[in-house]
């Protein structure tokens, strides 16, 4: 055992993986890959430019709007050297350091769409509930407040997958399953003891799928409340307010229960499935999130059709 421990040779870089069978055809892929990045920046740059520069947008869901905007963009942006290095250049290889700064990155912006989502649904079950209280409800400082409060738990959650991953030695094994970094993914690389690293990880999924269960809880509040409005067009006045927001949960959600499933039961199968899912899920968010809230919300469309000169005199 002592002569297999002294020949295992420790590695420096990792590689990711693109889209195993279409590597002849990245160079392609890589156009709607860019595309879709471009319209997603432009499009949350411009959801936070429009926020701050009218007034008439400075109501608490604007402000937890342009909070989701944000972290749409940092997930984005997160994913996008690795991505776009894979797709165009076929440049696969990728530091230890360099992949354990992403996978935090990822995992933060991840943790705090998650959290944003969970304080847009208690936003719409106030604004719906108590309508006549809900300015002096969610005042400005007490959004700072909240905001400040659910950054500062992703950080402390998110914050020990660097450090323990970086007390992990690895050897032989350098080949990654995605096409950016994960902490379950680095992890399973080590060769030395990654227990902690299991636990903790298992840990920050809990807390993951208790926001989406505080979510639920959330909309059936939210419906039993509209069930005992008495007119049937106020009901519907109510529910289209959270049209938005359920897109939003469910584009965010999906991709992440469906990855669950297929890592869980599916595990041994063809690998193109789970790498094209997990690209997905850092693709697409971002990318419907802005498209989402632009159509649905109408002064965000009444704003960008004034800015664009659309609107009609």
């Amino acid at each position: 055992m002592s002569t297999l421990n002294t020949s295992e040779i420790q590695i420096s870089t990792f590689q990711l993986v693109g889209l195993p069978g279409l590597e002849q055809v990245h160079i392609w892929i890589s156009i709607p890959i860019c595309l879709i990045y471009i319209i997603a920046t432009v499009g949350n740059c411009t959801i936070l430019i429009l926020i701050k520069t009218e007034p008439s947008l400075h109501e608490p869901m604007y402000y937890f709007l342009s909070l989701l905007a944000l972290s749409d963009l940092g997930l984005s942006l997160s994913s996008l050297p690795t991505m776009l290095r894979i797709f165009l250049f076929n440049a696969t290889g990728i530091s230890i350091d360099v992949c354990i700064a992403q996978e935090f990155f990822i995992h933060t912006f991840t943790a705090m769409e998650s959290s944003v989502l969970l304080i847009m649904s208690l936003d719409r079950f106030i604004a719906i509930h108590n309508p006549l209280r809900y300015s002096s409800i969610l005042t400005t400082r007490r959004i700072i407040k909240i905001g400040l409060i659910f950054a500062i738990r992703c950080l402390i959650l998110i914050l020990p997958f660097p450090i323990t991953l970086k007390r992990l030695r690895y050897c032989n094994r350098n080949l990654l399953s995605h096409s950016y970094c994960l902490h379950q993914d680095v992890m399973r690389l080590a060769c030395s003891d990654n227990r902690v690293n299991a636990i903790y990880g298992f840990f920050v999924a809990l807390v993951g799928m208790l926001d989406l269960a505080m979510i639920s809880v959330s909309y059936i509040m939210i419906l039993k409340t509209v069930l005992g409005i008495a007119s049937h067009q106020e009901q519907l006045k109510a529910i289209n307010t959270c049209i938005s927001h359920i897109c939003a949960v469910l584009i965010f959600y999906v991709p992440i229960v469906t990855l669950a499933i297929v890592h869980r039961f599916a595990k041994h199968g063809s690998p193109f499935i789970r790498i094209l899912i997990a690209d997905i899920f850092v693709l697409i968010p971002p990318l419907m999130n802005p498209i989402v809230y632009c159509v649905k919300t109408h002064q965000i469309r009444e704003k960008i059709m004034g800015k664009l000169g659309l609107k009609k005199a």
